[in-house]
């Protein structure tokens, strides 16, 4: 498996980090290359391009003179930073080659003198890469070899399989770039990630499978924005006059890292309420829905492009969570509700919430805190016995509350009992609701019929 680095292993461009360590270790000193920023910047949203290949050849230059120690030490320092920039759902994909016995073999155009370290760090078994040339312990200033790119990368790439007795046809190949087209060519497996413009017409004309490593697959995105960002400027409360809401204790919900945030369900309307959530959180964040959802038309699509994920309860329950895991391993926010249905007619009114362990084994799988969310009144803009919402409820909208309440940290006891971890859940949440949610009545025949499906007999 090949992997380039910059803007396909990472989010955007290796230069300007690489260029710091230099300056750390003393052997940069001043400004860059007249415009390097603003090439950087072009490459970061539009891909590789000859003026970027041109900056590269021009760095080489530069180092005559270095010691080649400095060199590598600067490219540890760079190694933590650069890591950082990984893509996503990227470690996932290198998880899954490596579980199928696959060599991973790091193939790019920067110093291997620079991103050794990295590959190391990211546990890769050998790194291609462009190397400057050495005497006596110092860069002269020119290649050891020719520089790894564009059809210089796919010799590169074909020495080392010979040296090997690898045969390309059976290897793997992820590029970003339309001068990688070589390289991609050669292998029987290729695959192109976030793809400039170029490559993407040349992958659809002959057939080569894009992956996304930034987002789940089926997710929509245009340039740097999934289509949920786009949204979230208009996810207002505003723009829903028939409800009031209040929402309190978002603050609780951690910053970064994997989340999974756990509400009660009472109302298709939910839905919104949790978005909003989401809307001020700012972070890229996952809902699970059943499969039935996305199987609808229109509706289906658009829960696919904007991040949901898929639950088929009847099939395999691990199979069924394991977009959510690769979400969370993502240091994304996953969205679930552990009752996993609507309760109707009588049960809706049970105080005692009850919740299948689907939540709890995500916590366990991943170690990601869980956080509760009690939503109350939204079941008075969407009851369940209506096949859309209360829209005209403009003059005298019904109160929605959405609570967050404070991390879990259910991993360990989840591991041991999945059900004990999901009762504890489950009263965290209940524990949110207002009092009148969590006191036991008989429900009168009207509020029976209001929590039943059309078409159902009220239970």
């Amino acid at each position: 498996m090949f992997v380039d680095l910059d803007r396909t292993l990472l989010r955007g461009a290796s230069g300007p980090v690489l260029g710091r360590a230099l300056r750390e270790v003393g052997l940069l000193e001043g400004p860059g290359l007249p415009g390097e920023g603003l090439l950087y910047a072009a490459y970061d949203l539009l891909g590789e391009s000859l003026a970027t290949i041109g900056l590269v050849r021009l760095a080489a230059l530069r180092t005559r003179g270095w010691p080649e120690a400095e060199v590598l030490r600067a490219g540890e320092l760079a190694a933590p930073t650069l890591a950082g920039m990984v893509q996503p759902y990227a470690p996932a994909a290198l998880a899954a080659h490596r579980a199928a016995g696959r060599q991973l073999v790091l193939a790019t155009t920067s110093p291997e003198q620079l991103v050794r370290p990295l590959a190391r760090l990211l546990d890769f078994d050998d790194v291609v890469a462009t190397r400057y040339q050495v005497a006596e312990g110092r860069l002269t200033g020119g290649l050891d070899g020719e520089l790894v790119w564009g059809l210089g990368k796919w010799r590169a790439v074909a020495a080392w399989a010979r040296a090997r007795g690898v045969d390309l046809r059976t290897c793997w190949a992820y590029s970003d770039a339309v001068f990688d087209a070589p390289l991609l060519g050669a292998v029987g497996n290729p695959r192109v990630v976030h793809p400039d413009p170029r490559l993407r017409l040349l992958a659809r004309a002959v057939g080569w499978p894009e992956e996304p490593w930034d987002r789940p697959p089926g997710v929509l995105k245009l340039g740097p924005f999934e289509l949920a960002d786009l949204l979230r400027p208009v996810l207002r409360p505003e723009a829903f006059p028939y409800a009031r809401f209040v929402l309190e204790g978002l603050e609780r919900v951690p910053g970064e890292g994997p989340v999974l945030l756990a509400a009660n369900h009472r109302s298709y309307f939910d839905v919104v309420a949790l978005a909003l959530v989401v809307a001020r959180l700012g972070r890229p964040a996952r809902f699970l829905a059943k499969q039935e959802l996305f199987d609808a038309p229109l509706v289906g699509p658009l829960a696919r492009a904007l991040g949901g994920i898929p639950v088929d309860r009847r099939g395999d329950p691990a199979a069924a969570l394991e977009p959510a895991r690769r979400a969370l391993e993502a240091g994304e926010i996953v969205v679930v509700t552990p009752q996993g249905t609507i309760p109707r007619g009588r049960a809706f009114y049970d105080p005692v919430l009850r919740g299948k362990t689907g939540c709890a084994r995500l916590a366990a799988a991943t170690g990601a805190p869980v956080v509760p969310v009690g939503l109350f009144g939204t079941e008075a803009v969407w009851p369940r016995s209506a096949r859309l919402p209360r829209v005209t409820q403009v003059l005298d909208p019904p109160l929605v509350q959405v609570r967050v309440g404070r991390p879990l940290r259910l991993a360990a006891e989840a591991r041991r009992d999945p059900e004990a971890a999901t009762a504890r859940l489950m009263a965290a949440i209940s524990r949110l609701l207002p009092p009148e949610a969590r006191q036991g009545r008989e429900p009168t025949p009207e509020e029976v019929a209001l929590a039943t499906p059309p078409g159902r007999a009220s239970a």
